[in-house]
């Protein structure tokens, strides 16, 4: 596929990597084009960099990779208000919350991805990726994700079928499990659910344990 990326933080280079050497072209793109330019060289392969309105010009999926109080200034740098990129699966991996708490910096009924919905007018959003720090996708992927029962489960929502399945092969791309949980209404709630993770990790405690364990294939009462 052909993937631009917006944003050269740590999210941006661990997905980006991952995407190179599964064999996808990447294009960076950021509000700082040395800082494009110098994460560019350092994924090598296919990887090169580009304004942020030519990184996200004939894209089969454009990833979102900016800290919330970034979405609109690049966005607008994108040219998404004038519709660049409609047609195109646009990862939303952003968590609007306030540092160190987790509660959610939205109104009560929005999400974050319905407000980039909303900036980027016909492009199909697909929340995925922000459950996770950034630093999980720097590691290497641990083999076949299909088959690996300690491979990250993705929850990934969204409107569109098409988008859904891209952005399921490039989840499976960087060794993890998609799991599609329905259309992009429910970002609210996977985002309330980041807020959670955040709050536990801030207060000292590991998230995964307050989370139980259910053998796959099965449903709890």
């Amino acid at each position: 596929m052909r993937i631009g990326i917006l944003g050269t933080g740590v999210l941006a280079e661990g997905l980006g990597r991952a995407w190179v050497q599964a064999g996808h072209e990447v294009v960076i793109g950021g509000r700082s084009r040395a800082r494009a330019d110098a994460l560019a060289e350092r994924l090598g392969g296919t990887a090169r960099a580009a304004a942020p309105r030519a990184t996200v010009a004939g894209r089969d999926a454009v990833l979102l990779a900016v800290l919330w109080t970034g979405v609109e200034d690049v966005l607008r740098s994108a040219g998404a208000g004038e519709g660049t990129l409609a047609g195109v699966p646009l990862i939303d991996p952003t968590n609007a919350v306030e540092h160190g708490v987790g509660v959610l910096l939205t109104e009560q009924g929005d999400s974050a991805a319905a407000r980039i919905a909303a900036a980027a007018p016909g492009a199909h959003v697909v929340k995925a990726f922000h459950l996770y720090p950034a630093a999980q996708w720097a590691r290497p992927p641990a083999g076949d994700a299909g088959a690996d029962t300690s491979a990250p489960t993705v929850a990934i929502c969204g409107d569109d079928k098409s988008a859904l399945r891209v952005v399921s092969d490039l989840v499976r791309d960087v060794g993890g499990v998609p799991a599609t949980l329905g259309a992009l209404v429910r970002a609210r709630q996977l985002e309330e659910v980041a807020g959670f993770v955040i709050g536990l990790a801030f207060a000292g405690f590991d998230p995964a344990s307050a989370i139980p364990r259910v053998p796959r294939g099965t449903v709890s009462a």
